[in-house]
Protein backbone atom coordinates (compact mmCIF):
# COMPACT_ATOMS: atom_id res chain seq x y z
CA UNK A 1 0.00 0.00 0.00
CA UNK A 2 1.57 3.27 -0.89
CA UNK A 3 1.82 6.24 1.35
CA UNK A 4 -0.67 8.25 -0.44
CA UNK A 5 -2.92 4.95 -0.44
CA UNK A 6 -2.66 5.12 3.39
CA UNK A 7 -3.45 8.45 4.10
CA UNK A 8 -6.56 8.42 2.47
CA UNK A 9 -7.71 5.27 4.57
CA UNK A 10 -6.87 7.42 7.42
CA UNK A 11 -8.77 10.13 6.47
CA UNK A 12 -11.50 8.23 5.60
CA UNK A 13 -11.33 6.26 9.24
CA UNK A 14 -11.31 9.84 10.31
CA UNK A 15 -14.79 11.42 8.56
CA UNK A 16 -16.20 7.75 9.65
CA UNK A 17 -15.47 9.03 13.30
CA UNK A 18 -16.55 12.74 12.75
CA UNK A 19 -19.48 11.35 11.24
CA UNK A 20 -19.77 9.06 14.43
CA UNK A 21 -19.17 11.84 16.83
CA UNK A 22 -21.84 13.75 14.79
CA UNK A 23 -24.61 11.12 15.88
CA UNK A 24 -23.81 10.96 19.16
CA UNK A 25 -24.23 14.86 19.99
CA UNK A 26 -26.82 15.23 17.86
CA UNK A 27 -28.39 12.25 20.18
CA UNK A 28 -27.32 14.31 22.90
CA UNK A 29 -29.40 17.26 21.18
CA UNK A 30 -32.52 14.89 21.16
CA UNK A 31 -32.25 13.79 24.90
CA UNK A 32 -31.21 17.04 26.28
CA UNK A 33 -34.48 18.22 24.68
CA UNK A 34 -36.42 15.54 26.04
CA UNK A 35 -35.46 15.92 29.63
CA UNK A 36 -35.84 20.10 29.70
CA UNK A 37 -39.53 18.84 28.33
CA UNK A 38 -39.86 16.57 30.94
CA UNK A 39 -37.97 18.66 33.66
CA UNK A 40 -40.46 22.11 32.93
CA UNK A 41 -43.79 19.61 32.64
CA UNK A 42 -43.34 17.75 35.51
CA UNK A 43 -40.88 19.53 38.16
CA UNK A 44 -42.29 22.63 39.70
CA UNK A 45 -41.88 25.14 43.08
CA UNK A 46 -43.79 22.21 44.95
CA UNK A 47 -41.16 19.59 44.34
CA UNK A 48 -38.35 21.56 45.99
CA UNK A 49 -38.22 22.90 49.20
CA UNK A 50 -36.80 26.36 48.49
CA UNK A 51 -35.24 28.24 45.59
CA UNK A 52 -31.63 27.37 46.06
CA UNK A 53 -32.18 23.40 46.10
CA UNK A 54 -34.19 24.03 42.67
CA UNK A 55 -31.08 26.24 41.43
CA UNK A 56 -28.37 23.08 42.37
CA UNK A 57 -30.78 20.64 40.98
CA UNK A 58 -30.47 22.48 37.50
CA UNK A 59 -27.38 22.90 38.05
CA UNK A 60 -26.32 19.05 38.46
CA UNK A 61 -28.10 18.73 34.83
CA UNK A 62 -26.39 21.68 33.05
CA UNK A 63 -22.92 20.04 34.23
CA UNK A 64 -23.45 16.74 33.31
CA UNK A 65 -24.01 17.50 29.65
CA UNK A 66 -21.38 20.57 29.89
CA UNK A 67 -18.86 17.33 30.88
CA UNK A 68 -20.24 15.43 27.87
CA UNK A 69 -19.21 18.36 25.47
CA UNK A 70 -16.22 19.07 27.16
CA UNK A 71 -15.11 15.36 26.41
CA UNK A 72 -16.05 15.22 23.02
CA UNK A 73 -14.54 18.72 22.55
CA UNK A 74 -11.16 17.21 24.32
CA UNK A 75 -11.35 14.11 22.21
CA UNK A 76 -12.07 16.24 18.66
CA UNK A 77 -9.27 18.75 19.57
CA UNK A 78 -7.14 15.10 19.81
CA UNK A 79 -7.85 13.88 16.70
CA UNK A 80 -7.06 17.04 15.03
CA UNK A 81 -3.73 17.39 16.58
CA UNK A 82 -2.85 13.38 15.80
CA UNK A 83 -4.36 14.51 12.21
CA UNK A 84 -1.66 17.26 11.86
CA UNK A 85 1.21 15.01 12.98
CA UNK A 86 0.71 12.37 10.76
CA UNK A 87 0.19 14.80 8.19
CA UNK A 88 3.17 16.54 8.70
CA UNK A 89 1.95 19.93 9.86
CA UNK A 90 4.86 22.11 10.49
CA UNK A 91 3.46 23.78 13.40
CA UNK A 92 4.07 20.86 15.92
CA UNK A 93 6.81 19.51 14.23
CA UNK A 94 10.05 22.23 15.31
CA UNK A 95 9.00 21.25 19.17
CA UNK A 96 8.65 25.06 20.08
CA UNK A 97 5.75 26.93 21.56
CA UNK A 98 2.60 25.63 19.99
CA UNK A 99 0.45 28.80 21.07
CA UNK A 100 0.11 29.66 17.57
CA UNK A 101 -0.78 26.22 15.93
CA UNK A 102 -3.29 25.95 18.63
CA UNK A 103 -5.47 28.23 16.58
CA UNK A 104 -3.65 28.50 13.36
CA UNK A 105 -3.26 31.94 11.33
CA UNK A 106 -6.73 32.56 13.32
CA UNK A 107 -4.70 34.26 16.00
CA UNK A 108 -0.64 35.02 15.73
CA UNK A 109 0.21 34.89 19.25
CA UNK A 110 3.26 37.75 18.94
CA UNK A 111 4.57 37.41 15.60
CA UNK A 112 4.77 35.92 12.06
CA UNK A 113 3.70 32.30 11.64
CA UNK A 114 4.79 31.82 8.36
Amino acid sequence: MSRTESYQKMLMASSHFQHNVALILEAKAVEAARSTQWIVNHLGNIHFEDHDSQVKKTLEVHEQLIEVIDGLTKMEQALAKHLSVILGDSGDSEGGDSSTSDFGDMFPFGGDSR
